[in-house]
């Protein structure tokens, strides 16, 4: 597409990135309303070489982020967070 829209091509990886962190989110929601817990890891490039030949992904495919799943054995312990005006930004 980036040879079809010459006009748009530097912005395909970037659209590329942002629809990648989409179907995460979509998936995490599917899993999380089936009862599973997961989580989001970005170990890249660490371990790239390694999933590569146990599971046998073809050298040409870009390891993103991996999200294990399963059941969860306890609920997760709550995370304290900066109150929202401190932590988002609206400009006008």
């Amino acid at each position: 597409m980036q040879e079809d829209y010459a006009l748009y091509a530097d912005n395909f990886p970037i659209w590329a990135q942002q629809s990648n962190g989409m179907l995460q989110f979509a998936i995490w929601t599917a899993l999380t309303n089936m009862g599973l817990g997961a989580n989001l890891q970005h170990y890249n490039p660490l371990i790239d070489e390694k999933i590569k030949a146990l599971f046998a992904v073809p050298a040409s495919w870009k390891l993103i982020a991996q999200m294990p799943f399963g059941q969860p054995l306890k609920a997760p312990e709550p995370i304290e967070k900066m109150a929202i005006n401190e932590r988002v930004k609206i400009f006008k």
